[in-house]
């Protein structure tokens, strides 16, 4: 299968060239230091693919795209009620990188790191060096055990990030388990680098037997430019559905998140879930009140169908499911 003028190993040069330097994303985006509030040293490393960079405007300090990706002073401040592990997922873990929060269902972290280090990120604190999985996957073994099992969920970090070899023997590993009847993928690496979406990818994922479903992490409609599409389109047999987080200076509008579903639909992917931002330490200034969040849903809402307009949820620890911020949305 043939995608277009991206060869196979496309995504891994541009995987390497990405900016991890704070003064030559400025450079590249035409702004100086003193335009932005922005912090070289906070605790996350910078780290953000080219084609991403592309889609920013230039001499915006406001753009939507770089306020998801530029480290700033604010991330250091210590505020109330954000912490490092909001979502008590150490008390979800079973196995050596397998969380289990959800009936039916097993989170693995396939991968320790992104292409994109997403300054809002709700695992930016997760120790990944204890979950670490060798090239057998062992927790696996787990699953194969528990016939209760019916989707295994890949994240991380972002699964996409292994290599085309590498994650197949890990989705084949899962295809054998007869008790697991879908596969799910959450991943941001269609986004920032849709040159990741190989032959390969999709051949393999194309001969599993189970159902696959794609999470996309769109959160913005600037972030779908020409080569997201051709990627989503070449992903197209496939369930696709996307999981925005609602952010402030982001995408807190309601034009903005009417626009994002409008453009992801077009290309081929159902808005599934506007998520309320996590209480993660270092992101308290992305944080959008429940008030103005649910202000927000109602918007959106009477202006879309029923279908593109994604759920408004929040996940809170010890519950059975996400959790739907608003009951008018049932």
């Amino acid at each position: 299968m043939t995608l277009g003028p991206w060869p196979a190993d496309a995504w891994r040069r541009e995987l390497a060239r990405a900016v991890t330097d704070l003064e030559e994303l400025l450079d590249l985006v035409a702004l100086s230091s003193d335009q932005v509030d922005a912090a070289q040293e906070t605790g996350f490393a910078l780290r953000v693919p080219r084609p991403y960079i592309a889609r920013m405007g230039c001499g915006d300090p406001h753009d939507p795209l770089l306020r998801q990706v530029l480290p700033t002073a604010s991330e250091s401040k210590s505020v109330s009620g954000f912490g490092v592990d909001p979502l008590r997922e150490s008390s979800a873990v079973v196995d050596s990188g397998l969380l289990r929060k959800y009936a039916g269902r097993v989170l693995l972290i396939a991968a320790g790191a992104c292409a994109v280090n997403c300054r809002y990120c709700f695992r930016r604190h997760f120790p990944y060096a204890e979950h670490r999985q060798g090239s057998d996957f062992p927790a696996l073994e787990t699953v194969r055990r528990d016939a209760t099992i019916s989707e295994v969920i890949l994240s991380g970090g972002d699964p996409l990030m292994l290599t085309d070899a590498h994650f197949a023997s890990l989705v084949q590993r899962i295809g054998a388990i007869d008790h697991v009847h879908r596969i799910r993928i959450h991943t941001r690496l269609p986004v920032v680098i849709p040159q990741r979406v190989t032959a390969a990818l999709i051949d393999v994922l194309a001969s599993l037997p189970q159902q696959v479903v794609i999470v996309l992490h769109f959160n913005h409609g600037n972030e779908i430019d020409g080569d997201c599409a051709r990627a989503l389109s070449a992903l197209g047999r496939f369930t696709l559905l996307n999981q925005s987080v609602l952010l402030r200076g982001v995408n807190d509008d309601a034009d903005v998140l009417v626009e994002l579903s409008e453009r992801l639909f077009a290309a081929g992917v159902l808005p599934y879930y506007l998520h309320m931002p996590d209480a993660v330490a270092g992101t308290a200034h992305f944080d959008v009140s429940e008030t103005r969040a649910t202000d927000l849903h109602r918007r959106v809402t009477a202006r879309l169908p029923g279908y593109l307009t994604p759920r408004l949820v929040r996940e809170t620890p010890g519950l059975a499911a996400k959790e739907l911020v608003a009951s008018s949305q049932l």
